[in-house]
């Protein structure tokens, strides 16, 4: 199966959520990138569950590195990291494979994998893939940052609540609220808290939003058509589990606005043009334009919910109920805010050196 992305920078993922480990390759990074210990922890546990609103799942993401750094400097080669499962509870899952999930992929994973696929926790499929992904981004974030792009995201709604635009917020999560919601609003996150308190009495789960502002890119990154800023990302971001939709800019506010209050007129001088108005476009035809990129990723509320279902009994060819038990999230956002950060370091990075603006 593909567990790849990016071109000159390409990312592989293997491993599964409840196999002995997680893992991803890097090909293509160039010789003397610094290993930022201290943004790898914070991204690191950024991720992780184990919060009062998140699964109780408790694993230590000790990253493994295996090969392509040396004394925490790339050397040029392929980069491993592994990170161990530890804290897998394979009991939880003795339904499957006979008794599919409601909104998972037991099904479709059994019927293309003629039943060789491990299901247990979401197999390859599950947000556990996530981990390794979050760490070789950590890797890459500060050389980006040298270049001047920044990436900043945090959960822009639960449910009904919204949260003020990032650029609105304060840049640190101050309260205590903010650091479980990974919401920089620190009105909103604590009425999330409240929000997704009541939906787990109701043994139920929420959707959710991560918005993202990518900052400091230089005009013109990009690749033409499908390798597009703006496709790019939206392919990545796609393909973080449980995620159903992404909106640039605007979104799908435009349908509702004329080309005059769409248009952001350039500013500016001939060698430094800028856009100006509210919200201008951070890509046009594919290609970065200065301004920021910002991204929303709407997430799908977890399908696992500790009440009963009725669903397809393989054996018996009947619907019958089913209690998913285990540990489970009933939001996705507040994990997914460092998933939706590092997809966009991804994407970015690889654009970046196939466009020639970085200097290897």
């Amino acid at each position: 199966m593909q567990m790849s992305l990016g071109e000159q920078l390409r990312l592989t993922l293997y491993g599964s959520s409840h196999g002995p480990h997680v893992g991803a390759m890097l090909h293509g990074l160039p010789k003397g990138i610094v290993l930022d210990e201290n943004g790898l922890k914070t991204a690191m546990n950024m991720r992780k569950p184990g919060g009062p609103y998140s699964s109780q799942r408790k694993e230590t993401d000790e990253v493994l590195w295996l090969s392509g750094l040396e004394n925490g400097i790339s050397t040029g080669e392929t980069v491993e990291c592994r990170i161990n499962n530890s804290d897998v509870r394979s009991k939880d899952y003795g339904f499957l494979p006979d008794h599919p999930r409601p909104g998972h992929q037991d099904m479709v994973m059994m019927l293309k994998t003629d039943g060789k696929a491990d299901l247990r926790g979401g197999g390859t499929s599950s947000a556990r893939m996530t981990a390794p992904l979050v760490a070789i981004a950590a890797l890459l974030r500060p050389w980006m940052a040298k270049k001047g792009v920044a990436f900043r995201a945090h959960v822009g709604a639960i449910g009904t609540v919204e949260a003020r635009p990032l650029e609105e917020c304060p840049l640190t999560l101050e309260s205590e609220a903010s650091q479980h919601m990974r919401c920089y609003d620190p009105v909103a996150a604590q009425t999330m808290t409240e929000l997704i308190t009541s939906y787990r009495k109701q043994r139920d789960s929420i959707g959710s939003r991560v918005d993202l502002v990518v900052s400091g890119l230089p005009l013109g990154v990009g690749e033409p058509w499908f390798d597009g800023l703006e496709p790019a990302l939206a392919r990545a971001m796609l393909s973080i589990p449980a995620a159903r939709g992404v909106e640039f800019g605007h979104g799908f506010g435009v349908q509702t606005m004329t080309g005059s209050e769409h248009n952001s007129a350039w500013g500016g001088t001939s060698d430094a043009p800028v856009m100006e108005g509210e919200r201008p476009d951070g890509a046009l035809a594919g290609l970065s334009t200065g301004s920021p990129v910002q991204v929303s990723v709407a997430f799908k509320p977890p399908s696992s919910i500790p009440q009963s279902q009725m669903t397809l009994n393989m054996k018996t060819n009947q619907q019958e109920p089913l209690t998913v038990k285990g540990r489970h999230d009933p939001v996705l956002a507040p994990r997914a805010v460092a998933v939706v950060e590092a997809m966009a370091i991804l994407v970015v990075s690889d654009l970046m050196i196939r466009g020639g603006f970085l200097d290897e």
